[in-house]
């Protein structure tokens, strides 16, 4: 189960709105999707036309290290808060960026669908932070 879908469709419709492109920002942030996710939501994102590859970090990637077969990885919600109130705000307090789209995601999560053998849907939020 991954959240980039919905990572991708959240920055696509967050660029759609706001007719910004990629390279407005000084990152596009997600969390946690992980070195795999990572890929995919640049794929995603490409094929509607938005290569986010030069602006994309991954708040999981950040914190663990990146090794694919290890299926690293922890909490969107976790990973998120932790890069965007420490690493990220520093940097924009700093002066270092200026604008950054920050799209969390996460699973909504229910004992009794996955008991069910039913799909866990991934839901992602951005938030656009500039100075």
């Amino acid at each position: 189960m991954t959240t980039a879908p919905a990572a991708a469709d959240t920055i696509i419709q967050h660029l759609k709105d706001t007719g910004k492109q990629p390279s407005d920002y000084d990152m596009i942030l997600t969390g946690d999707l992980g070195a795999l996710g990572s890929r995919i939501v640049k794929d995603l994102t490409w094929e509607k036309g938005y290569d986010i590859s030069k602006v994309h970090v991954d708040c999981g990637e950040i914190i663990y290290k990146v090794v694919e077969s290890e299926f690293q990885g922890g909490s969107g919600a976790g990973c998120s808060a932790v890069v965007l109130n420490s690493y990220v705000l520093t940097k924009m307090q700093a002066g270092l960026y200026k604008r950054i789209l920050f799209a969390a995601t996460g699973a909504l999560l229910s004992t009794v669908s996955s008991g069910q053998g039913e799909s866990i849907p991934g839901i992602c939020h951005a938030v656009e932070l500039e100075l």
